[in-house]
This record gives structure tokens, C-alpha cells and sequence, in this order.
């Protein structure tokens, strides 16, 4: 069996280009894994800030269908406290994040363009 050379390859189905921001991760890999991380970063307190909507109309709800019942009622005011204090841990955890981004990293946090840089030696 005939090995096929590489030019005969790139003949035959052509030159094969990376997707689009994949070369980006190839020229700079700490770069790469800086949007890596910031997109993750960015999905987690995306996910949150929806369950934690989620959370405190689940306990409007509940307050609402109570029926004047004790038991319940109790318990739909535990769902709204637990997601009013979440909400203030998730506004505490950006804040915090944004300090240590903006004054030891160097990166952004809040606003357009988030930037998570990852810092080298000798660089």
C-alpha cells in the first residue's frame, strides 16, 4: 500500500483551515486559556443569576398560593430569604472577582470585553 504524501492530501480535499478563534489559541496558548476561563467565568454567573430568579419567584409563588396556611407561608418566606441573601453572596463574589481582576491580574471584569489574563514569568 501506497503512503500518501501531504501535498497529494492538500491536492486532493484541499487546505484545511482551523474554526475561527482556534488559531488565536494556537499563537497564544495563555491567552487561550485566559477566554477559557472568562467564558466559563461568564456561564457560571450567568446559570446562577437565573436560578437564583428562578428561586425567588418559586417563593412568590408559593407565598401567593398559600392560602393563608402557616406552614407554607413559613416556607415560601424561607425560599424568598434564601434567594435574597444568594443574590447578595453572588453580588459580594463579582465585587470581590472584580477587585482581584482589576488590581492583581491586570484583566477586566465588569463591563464589555471581559479579559482574563493569566500572569507569566518573564514576559
Amino acid at each position: 500500500m501506497k503512503l500518501i504524501a501531504l501535498s497529494d492530501v492538500e491536492k486532493a480535499i484541499g487546505k484545511i483551515n482551523p474554526p475561527a478563534g482556534v488559531k488565536d489559541i494556537a499563537d497564544n496558548p495563555v491567552g487561550g486559556v485566559g477566554k477559557l476561563l472568562s467564558t466559563g467565568i461568564q456561564l457560571f454567573f450567568l446559570v446562577a443569576s437565573i436560578a437564583l430568579l428562578t428561586y425567588l419567584l418559586w417563593g412568590a409563588y408559593d407565598w401567593v398560593t398559600s392560602g393563608g396556611e402557616k406552614e407554607k407561608l413559613t416556607k415560601a418566606q424561607l425560599k424568598i430569604v434564601n434567594a435574597v441573601v444568594g443574590m447578595l453572596l453572588m453580588v459580594v463574589a463579582m465585587v470581590v472577582f472584580n477587585v482581584i481582576m482589576n488590581n492583581i491580574l491586570g484583566g477586566k471584569f465588569i463591563g464589555p470585553g471581559f479579559t482574563f489574563n493569566i500572569p507569566t514569568i518573564g514576559r
